[in-house]
């Protein structure tokens, strides 16, 4: 039995608003941050092909970001959404259409390889799968005021990162469906669990957070010296 294809879907298309300049190509490790995400992915064995989603205006400057990555096969614009931004890299793997794809926000450096892979083998058997981390602080829902009112049980609570894997097909019929009823998303899983469906979740045990934060980017540092040291 051959075994299923996988493509990736990087989204690299935000706007950093909360970050104050630009964390998709700021400095990390002596490279653009959101090469350190195309890298790992172009170096999982079961990666056959990588879209990279951007801005309209700044595809010139991220394929020179890619360049030397030859599993980097397209760079194309993203939309005014996420939803339209992923719908995209689907369309642009289309002329050799994967089995499987795997979203990934641009903004989480940090991804390995491993961790990619562990995520397409539960996907294979699960038929959609998401690396996540348990939530261990105390959580508080406050009123509109900021005053803490209820506390929250973290039992069974996890903390969604990317990639998030799913078959194409799907992925692709739940981002047009979501799109016509507008609103706006903030991951796949989200989509899916939506339809009635459900992902396997893929305890990460190492370090995948979102640059979204100057402090992140420090810590980053910090975490890939650690890596290389």
């Amino acid at each position: 039995m051959s075994v299923p294809t996988l493509a990736a879907i990087i989204v690299a298309a935000g706007s950093s608003r909360r970050m104050g300049f630009d964390k998709l190509t700021a400095p990390l490790g002596g490279k653009p941050l959101v090469r350190h995400s195309l890298e790992a992915f172009c170096r999982t064995p079961e990666v056959a092909r990588v879209a990279l989603v951007c801005s309209a205006e700044r595809i010139g400057e991220f394929t020179e970001i890619g360049a030397g990555l030859p599993k980097v096969s397209r760079i194309v614009a993203g939309g005014v959404e996420r939803a339209h931004s992923v719908l995209e890299g689907v369309r642009a793997l289309a002329d050799d259409r994967p089995e499987f794809v795997a979203v990934h926000d641009g903004a989480r450096p940090l991804i390995t390889p491993e961790a990619i892979s562990m995520c397409f083998r539960e996907a294979i058997e699960h038929g959609a799968s998401v690396s996540a981390e348990p939530v261990t602080d105390t959580l508080h829902r406050t009123d509109a005021e900021r005053f803490a009112r209820e506390t929250v049980s973290r039992e069974n609570l996890w903390r969604m990162q990317t990639p998030q894997v799913m078959r194409t097909d799907l992925l692709e019929r739940l981002l047009a469906e979501s799109i016509s009823l507008g609103g706006a998303i903030t991951d796949e899983i989200s989509l899916l669990i939506r339809s009635g469906g459900s992902a396997r979740i893929v305890e990460n045990p190492d370090w995948n957070f979102k640059v979204t934060y100057p402090r992140d980017l420090e810590l980053a540092e910090l975490i890939l010296s650690k890596r290389n040291a």
